[in-house]
């Protein structure tokens, strides 16, 4: 089976080449491991558990994020490191700066820890959220992240929601505040965080519900806020319901 797989290595050259494999697994990492072992030992890419827990093998595959661990392949696939990130070598990326956003959401529940018993009703609130593996698909697949590093993302927001929803947090005050600037209200909603989740996880859904709960707590979409309805001189604001 033919593969074909996006490599950059900055020492050797500053553009990017293809290169084309003929592999015998139809798994995707293992026909990596298979390359690196058998045919190009400088073939660089990441793994782990190799069972879709880490989350470190994500890549695109035709164009679409994917853990290599996960992933069977087809003939003439073509393999790239995932977007929006820095290349440090072949299918390795710099997933520094998407980790170093977690860390303005204040997320913590060492200090506001309140007597209270905990049910699992309470837990499953929260389960789902848990269970982000930090793999940077729906990084790599964000239209808004794209344009704007200081966006928080997806996986830092769903990662707040979890905070938030968590029982054992009194003081919610601080992480709802600290999503409203480059957080939600930048987000498009246009799912492709959530299409490209390995763990099922829905990150638009999430972040509408951070929302809505930044609007119980006296929040306001700043990109509405001075939007005038009527400043179009009809009864439907220049819109014509019927479409004509």
């Amino acid at each position: 089976m033919k593969i074909n797989i996006k490599r950059f290595n900055k020492e050797l050259s500053s553009n990017a080449q293809l290169d084309e494999f003929n592999v015998r697994k139809t798994n995707l990492l293992q026909a990596l491991i298979e390359i690196k072992k058998e045919i190009d030992q400088t073939l660089t890419f990441r793994c782990g558990c190799r069972s879709g827990v880490c989350g470190s093998c994500a890549v695109r595959v035709n164009g679409i994020e994917k853990l290599a661990c996960k992933t069977n392949l087809n003939e003439n696939d073509f393999i790239k490191p995932i977007n929006n990130s820095n290349i440090l070598k072949d299918l390795v990326v710099d997933v520094s700066h998407e980790t170093l956003l977690i860390s303005k959401l204040n997320l913590t529940i060492d200090a506001n820890i309140e007597s209270i018993q905990v049910s699992q009703e309470d837990v499953k609130n929260i389960d789902l959220q848990s269970n982000c593996i930090l793999c940077n698909s729906c990084y790599s697949s964000c239209p808004v992240y794209e344009v704007n590093k200081e966006f928080l993302g997806p996986f830092a927001l769903t990662r707040a929601l979890r905070y938030v929803n968590d029982k054992k947090l009194v003081n919610k005050a601080t992480i709802v505040d600290s999503i409203q600037t480059n957080g939600i209200w930048d987000c498009t909603l246009c799912s492709a965080c959530t299409l490209v989740c390995p763990q099922g996880i829905d990150p638009k859904a999430d972040i509408m519900q951070l929302q809505n709960i930044s609007v119980q707590n006296g929040y306001s979409n700043p990109y509405t806020q001075n939007f005038d309805f009527n400043s179009f001189g009809d009864d439907f604001g220049g819109f014509n319901p019927n479409g004509f």
